[in-house]
């Protein structure tokens, strides 16, 4: 006779031994079990459907929802970091970084924020991994000029995901609004050749960010620009000087110039007195056959071997037209507000040439520190301009602590030689330089960007102070 429980659960006396039944009774309560369990669900769901909206979804809304928010890390087939909470697994290769990790921020740069100012060395550091999108793009800054805009003419974007990390601390992420909020009524003006143009149009790029300026120009060849920010009432100039001090073209033909070591160039020195802050840059323009003059009289020239000419070196006149050009600074009258900051030299990366003899630069990744040349005529020039800046800040009285911060030396040189992968290269409206490969200047967005974060570092510094 069958058991009360087999006929309870349906089945029939036919079993020849216990096991058999046994096996089927545990198939039947589980199937049972199973379906009591999808009844309740669907019953709690159909309830919480009736009282509340939370997961009423329509496609369209659920893709929106899903989608970054603009400024959040954003993951890309080519750099296939993993992200976990609070760090980015990166890809074996050359990372620069010593270790594996890097820290990826989840928080949008906020304009109110109050960032821990550290004192650090910003010079000294590795250029570390990031997945989060540059601040700007090509299509979001429209001021981008045609030979910079390497996006625009196909140079893969593996560069721009790349951050200058300082040993010892962070170097915060560039605000717009913070840097206006800072500099709100004041002018600013950058001084040199076509990198500090190169160094104008990454700030321009990056307010714009917060505010479209007026007469923003995309013309490289422009040697003076000026542009508002009608908000908070800044305005940035670039004006151009190739020597700081007085130089003319030998003939229109020539690349070489006369340069009289011991003549101001008055086209940038008149406009002191109405400027709050200046960045003064240059050197790449003495990199070529130049003759040197004093009280009028050719005196020598530089890289001019072969001629019956007294040679001088490169670093020699480097550090005559820097002191000249700090000189003239500190003699200049109603300058009592300015703040100068000189920006070191920074280096090209051209391999197997130069501009126009096949030189090229091809780099997807930053150099390795072991192949960086610290005897390179770069570090040579970088310690000449260390020692002018600090020169000038004990020049006639000026070593009383109030005052020193007229003069601030923004370091950028050894960030910048490691970064052979942020040029051109050949990804630029070729219009403006034939064929060249341009393994001097900077792509926009890119590594520049770098120096107006620190530049903003020190704007902050110096305002907490005032």
């Amino acid at each position: 006779m069958a058991s009360a429980s087999a006929v309870f659960l349906g089945f029939a006396p036919r079993f020849q031994n216990g096991t058999e039944l046994l096996l089927l009774l545990q198939k039947k309560v589980t199937s049972f079990l199973l379906l009591s369990l999808g009844l309740s669900s669907i019953l709690l769901l159909l309830t919480w459907g009736a009282s509340s909206n939370t997961f009423m979804f329509t496609p369209k809304q659920a893709l929106s929802d899903s989608a970054p928010s603009p400024g959040y890390p954003k993951i890309t087939d080519d750099l296939t970091p993993t992200i976990t909470y609070g760090e980015a697994v990166l890809p074996s290769g050359n990372l620069i970084a010593d270790n594996s990790t890097a820290t990826v921020s989840s928080q949008v740069p906020n304009s109110n924020s109050s960032p821990i100012i550290e004192p650090c060395d910003m010079s000294t550091g590795k250029w570390v991994r990031e997945t989060r999108e540059p601040i700007y793009s090509n299509l979001t800054c429209p001021f981008i000029p045609e030979n910079k805009n390497c996006q625009q003419h196909g140079k893969s974007p593996g560069y721009l995901y790349w951050r200058w990390k300082p040993d010892g601390c962070d170097l915060p992420w560039f605000e717009p609004n913070r840097f206006l909020s800072v500099v709100g009524g004041k002018t600013f003006a950058f001084v040199g050749d076509s990198l500090a143009r190169n160094h104008f149009d990454s700030l321009v790029c990056l307010l714009s960010q917060a505010e479209v300026p007026t007469n923003g120009d995309r013309n490289p060849y422009k040697r003076f620009l000026k542009v508002h920010f009608p908000s908070s009432n800044f305005t940035v100039m670039m004006i151009w000087t190739e020597f700081y001090v007085l130089g003319m073209p030998r003939t229109n033909a020539s690349t070489s110039f006369d340069i009289h070591l011991d003549k101001i160039n008055t086209a940038w020195t008149s406009r002191l007195p109405s400027l709050d802050y200046l960045v003064i840059s240059g050197g790449n323009w003495l990199y070529r056959k130049n003759y040197l003059y004093e009280s009028n009289k050719l005196i020598g020239c530089v890289y001019c071997r072969g001629e019956n000419l007294t040679e001088y070196s490169l670093p020699y006149v480097i550090r005559r037209v820097v002191r000249k050009a700090l000189e003239s600074i500190q003699s200049c009258q109603n300058c009592d507000k300015l703040m100068t900051f000189l920006r070191s030299h920074t280096t090209s990366h051209f391999e197997k040439g130069s501009w126009f003899n096949g030189g090229f630069c091809n780099r997807t990744e930053p150099l390795n520190e072991s192949e960086l040349d610290f005897d390179a005529i770069e570090w040579e020039i970088r310690k000449i301009q260390k020692e002018e800046i600090e020169r000038i800040k004990q020049f006639d009285g000026i070593g009383d602590t109030s005052r020193n911060k007229r003069y601030k030396w923004l370091d950028v040189t050894k960030a910048m030689m490691i970064r052979a992968d942020g040029h051109p290269g050949k990804y630029y409206n070729k219009e403006y330089s034939r064929s060249a490969y341009d393994c001097l200047h900077w792509c926009l967005p890119g590594p520049v960007d770098m120096w107006n974060e620190m530049l903003m570092l020190n704007l902050i510094n110096t305002s907490s102070l005032d």
